[in-house]
């Protein structure tokens, strides 16, 4: 699947669900999805109850942004190219109609 990239992803992908986790108010709905999108790069996708997809972005962005910055510098540290997407469960289901969620 991550062609030789797992424990990176693995690292990377377990920090994100450990902040996550710490910052919305029903982590039973949140789903973290992975996928290799070309050789060193990565596409996080948080899924998450609606109220958590405000509370994850933050005022303005800035709580998206440095969850972003973080998890964009741990993965430079392993030459690995990252992208952070949060959606709703009702956007995604919208997407994955439109054929367009991965």
């Amino acid at each position: 699947m991550l062609g030789g990239m797992e424990p990176t992803t693995e690292r990377l992908r377990n920090f994100l669900q450990y902040v996550a986790v710490k910052l919305i108010d029903e982590p039973g709905q949140a789903q973290l999805k992975v996928a290799e999108i070309a050789p060193k790069k990565v596409r996080f996708k948080l899924v998450l109850a609606k109220a958590d997809v405000a509370m994850l972005i933050g005022r303005n962005g800035f709580t998206a942004s440095a969850i972003r910055n973080v998890l964009k510098i741990a993965a430079e540290r392993e030459g690995v190219q990252v992208s952070l997407l949060i959606h709703s469960h009702e956007e995604e289901a919208e997407l994955m109609a439109k054929g367009e969620g991965h």
